[in-house]
């Protein structure tokens, strides 16, 4: 059975818990449990220790972390267009996902961090991301195969995203996917859960 409650890593005086009685505030409160689980693997931090601010220092409203912190976290929860930032801005799990008691960077300002990526910092995150999915592996594998493929979804509406499909012969959405084997164990399965 389901607890009727439970508590999440404070925000400077305010108690963070989720009560499923509690009416409507949010519909993104799982943006909590991704900063439970950045706060324990530290990958957003290792991945903007490999980020260069060029930015004036006594201009910077935001900083570089939680720019980077914003535009992971609303990613994973689906929020891949900028423009979604003119209201998660303001969204309380979000601003409390990112330790902030005010709104957070608008769309503009995460366009200019995007804009900033040169191809040095876009190959040192790669490089961040491959010794993760290394270590994953008790014994790092000799050699693993990267297998990528597409997988119709059909979709019976008119949802953003889709598209006519020729080979299909139906709207659908076509999400890519990659599945890795390793020499070590010859199973298959998804690389993201590695």
């Amino acid at each position: 059975m389901l607890p009727d409650s439970f508590t999440f890593a404070p925000l400077k005086r305010r108690l963070v818990e989720a009560v499923f009685s509690g009416g409507h505030i949010t519909s993104d409160a799982g943006v909590l449990l991704l900063r439970e689980i950045d706060s324990q693997q530290g990958l957003t931090q290792q991945l903007c220790e490999q980020l260069d601010d060029q930015r004036q220092e006594g201009k910077v409203k935001h900083e570089l972390i939680d720019l980077l912190r914003q535009r992971i976290y609303s990613i994973a929860c689906g929020y891949e267009d900028l423009n979604d930032h003119d209201t998660l801005k303001d969204d309380l799990s979000f601003q409390t996902a990112l330790n902030r008691v005010t709104p957070l960077a608008s769309r503009s300002t995460l366009g200019r961090f995007e804009q900033q990526a040169d191809r040095q910092s876009v190959v040192k995150a790669h490089r961040v991301m491959w010794e993760r999915f290394i270590a994953a592996y008790r014994k790092p594998p000799k050699r693993i195969i990267l297998d990528f493929d597409a997988t119709d979804i059909p979709v019976h509406g008119k949802q953003e995203g889709r598209f006519f499909h020729g080979y299909y012969d139906h709207y659908c959405f076509l999400p890519p996917v990659c599945f890795q084997r390793s020499s070590s164990t010859g199973q298959l399965s998804p690389a993201q859960q590695h």
